[in-house]
């Protein structure tokens, strides 16, 4: 699950690099940080969950 995560969170911040998407908070090609934010999260809180089942 968290490497099907991983490629998802890549292929939306390649877009964002490409063109903005422009949701909110996330205008500037320049955001694409928050989006690694984003990821490094979901993919640890995935782990985590994955260890507690």
């Amino acid at each position: 699950m968290s490497k099907l995560l991983a490629l998802v969170f890549i292929g939306i911040m390649l877009i964002q690099i490409i063109k903005p998407l422009g949701w909110p908070g996330l205008r500037r090609r320049g955001d694409f940080w928050k989006l690694a934010l984003l990821a490094m999260a979901a993919i640890s809180l995935a782990g985590v969950l994955g260890h507690w089942t």
